[in-house]
């Protein structure tokens, strides 16, 4: 990396003295907190003091599902690979490396391996990293269905989009047609604690407003995801803009994505295909 960026590397410097003395601190509290509880047994270790890099880059090459909880293990994700060793596109959960690459990041990664450490440790953090991998890709499922919904219900082809206002690049989750004018804009919008409210509320207005400078015949909704439901008031108050055409909400269920989307159609004034 160039001088002036920083590098994962550094990154782990500027916090390990504060781990570490958290991490002496968890083990003392966890000890006394489970006293009654606590009990010592044989576990299988893996030590990675006695190892070389290249020993562990034999190890990624023959059994790759390995690396994503050693590198959880290291604090190290994808974007760190890629930004640090220039390797683009590595599915950390079943990668498919060359000899060379596998080499590159098992000198990357070596340093950042503790002397040892218990197997049953290493697939809980590799079970924690790949349930948390799923429930993101089911949310990801949420907006794919509501922009199917769209294309199901609605008379006009609805897409992801960019456009460009005022020097800068906006997303669009839907929108129609699929090139030319932008004639209706959709952002679709999860919403799963309170304290994000403000910030995701700002980002729709500001993206409404960008496409109505840009485009100013379009429309523009959103299709909010919020589980407070006696707060969905609060949402739309927030939302209230001469820019923002309809605000509608969603929950996961089949039946209340086709429903929001219909009401989102009907108020827009486009019509349903025959």
């Amino acid at each position: 990396m160039p001088d002036t960026y920083g590098s994962h590397a550094e990154y782990m410097d500027w916090v390990k003295d504060v781990a570490d003395s958290r991490g002496r601190y968890i083990e003392d509290a966890l000890r006394q907190a489970f006293s009654a509880f606590v009990e010592k047994r044989e576990v299988e270790i893996i030590v990675f003091s006695r190892m070389t890099a290249l020993d562990l880059a034999e190890a990624i090459m023959a059994h790759p599902f390995i690396l994503k909880p050693l590198l959880a293990a290291c604090n190290v994700a994808a974007r760190a690979i890629e930004r640090d060793l220039s390797i683009k596109n590595v599915n950390t959960y079943n990668p498919r490396l060359s000899g060379d690459q596998a080499k590159v990041i098992a000198g990357y990664i070596k340093p950042f391996l503790p002397p040892y450490l218990e197997i049953p440790a290493l697939c809980r953090v590799d079970r924690v990293e790949f349930i948390d991998k799923e429930i993101r890709k089911g949310k990801g499922r949420w907006e794919k269905a509501i922009l199917k919904s769209l294309n199901q219900f609605g008379s006009l082809p609805f897409v992801k989009r960019m456009f460009n206002a005022a020097g800068e690049k906006f997303e669009l989750d839907a929108a129609a047609p699929r090139s030319g004018d932008i004639k209706v804009g959709i952002d679709i919008k999860r919403i799963e604690a309170r304290r994000d409210i403000h910030k995701r509320c700002d980002e729709i207005v500001n993206k409404a407003a960008k496409l109505k400078a840009t485009f100013p015949d379009s429309k523009f909704g959103a299709v909010m995801y919020y589980p407070f439901i006696g707060e969905h008031i609060n949402i739309q108050n927030r939302l209230r803009s001469e820019n923002i055409d309809a605000v509608v909400f969603a929950s996961e269920a089949d039946e209340s994505i086709k429903s929001a989307v219909r009401m989102l159609l009907s108020i827009l004034g486009i019509s349903e295909k025959g």
